[in-house]
């Protein structure tokens, strides 16, 4: 099997390096019209522009757009844009981002805005931007990028954990609202040496990290026969799944159901045999209501 995007149309954000420009690159290697999009004050940027260059040079189709993802009418102005010159949007990578690195102690409230805003805030805009025409479509496949430290957490980047566990969040949602119309939702994980990440990776593992290297794994993600709901993580060629699961968990009847005794049943509580895999909040929920019902000997 070939993946292809011929006659598709994608929008990368933070595409002018890094990540965003090798992911940009390999959809339009393969096929696809691609919206480069970075950041410009004026509206313009340098940075997607050049990433657009190199498209073209190689064949491809693209335009540059300069839009902070986090301001309604710059989104709106690239995606009518986009529909005016190519009349769809099949595929959006959200993953423009920033850091503002402190330990919590250290934190001030513009750095937590500021990474909210650009990676929460800015994942949410445009893809509410998109969502329509998508679903209009019955065709749809977007991307959120999460990260290790919203996954797992790494030091000094409780503002940067906290938006990309949101990511998680976005994508179990929409993917249950976009599944009708053939909306397929995906996050990435990627790890990297970037412009963005650079400075904090000790200089013989740089080497290792190449942006290049992840954006096969995006590729799938926004494929014909991508997976929905999966979040895959990728770093220096290497591939895994991250499932999020909960284990089967105990029941403590009204005259036990104590502190003492959630205590005593730790070991139980945590015991990951016969963990499940929910595909919505509501299946969670009834395993508990089952187990409450069947103590109190009524039918479920």
């Amino acid at each position: 099997m070939t993946i292809r995007f011929d006659g598709r149309v994608a929008i990368v954000t933070g595409a002018g390096a890094g990540l965003g420009r090798e992911h940009a690159l390999g959809l339009a290697a393969r096929g696809a019209k691609v919206v480069v999009n970075d950041y410009g004050p004026d509206g313009r940027s340098s940075a997607a522009e050049e990433t657009v260059g190199f498209i073209e040079a190689a064949g491809g189709e693209a335009i540059a757009h300069g839009a902070d993802v986090a301001d309604e009418a710059h989104v709106a102005d690239m995606v009518a844009k986009t529909m005016e010159r190519w009349g769809r949007v099949d595929i959006l990578v959200n993953n423009a981002g920033i850091l503002r690195d402190k330990s919590f102690a250290k934190m001030i409230l513009a750095d937590w805005e500021a990474v909210m805003r650009v990676h929460v805030t800015g994942s949410a805009l445009c893809t509410m931007a998109v969502w329509p025409h998508m679903r209009e479509a019955n065709y749809g496949r977007v991307v959120f990028t999460s990260s290790s430290s919203g996954l797992y957490g790494n030091f000094g980047q409780s503002n940067y954990g906290a938006a990309k566990a949101a990511m998680v969040g976005m994508m179990n949602v929409l993917h249950l609202e976009g599944a009708k119309s053939n909306i397929r939702v995906n996050t990435l994980a990627p790890g990297a040496a970037t412009q963005m990440t650079r400075d904090l990776l000790p200089p013989q593992v740089v080497g290792l990290m190449e942006a290049k290297a992840v954006t096969p794994g995006l590729l799938y993600l926004v494929s014909e026969d991508a997976p929905s709901r999966a979040i895959l993580c990728a770093t220096a060629g290497g591939y895994a799944r991250t499932l999020i699961i909960e284990t089967e968990g105990i029941f403590l009847e009204e005259g036990s159901n104590t502190p003492e005794a959630v205590a005593e049943q730790w070991a139980a509580i945590s015991d990951p045999t016969g963990a499940s895999i929910y595909e919505d909040g509501a299946g969670q929920v009834m395993k508990f209501v089952g187990k409450a019902a069947k103590a109190a000997g009524l039918a479920t």
